[in-house]
């Protein structure tokens, strides 16, 4: 079974994509900051990530972009789910290795396509 790693520092929010995740037959794994996604990772080697961008210790962005310099987790797409939502938080979200960002709040169907394209 595929593993998906949910980064956020909200419990309300990581336990919503939890839900939608294993629903779509995923196994979860969950973190509550980028320092804890990137141990996690490394651990467990998920096939797709989906991150928050505004965490406490280190910011989502600031965690995809040692993920994908990482030549052990580089391969692992990540996912942002925010409520960052301007043109230039795309963009960033792009430049830093992103393989998209889904704006909060979401559509259960836009987690599944992202599913099924990265997971």
């Amino acid at each position: 079974m595929k593993k998906v790693l949910i980064v956020d520092d909200s419990e309300t929010d990581l336990k919503y994509l939890q839900k939608i995740v294993n629903e779509a037959h995923y196994t979860t794994i969950t973190a509550r900051s980028g320092k804890e996604a990137i141990e996690k990772a490394r651990h467990e080697k998920p096939s797709l990530i989906l991150m928050d961008i505004i965490m406490g210790d280190m910011d989502g962005f600031s965690t995809c972009r040692e993920i994908t310099r990482d030549p052990d987790l580089k391969e692992i797409p990540v996912v942002f789910v925010s409520s960052k939502n301007q043109r230039a938080d795309h963009l960033w979200a792009n430049r830093q290795g992103a393989k998209a960002l889904i704006t909060k709040p979401y559509r259960n169907e836009e987690i599944l396509t992202q599913l099924q394209a990265y997971a």
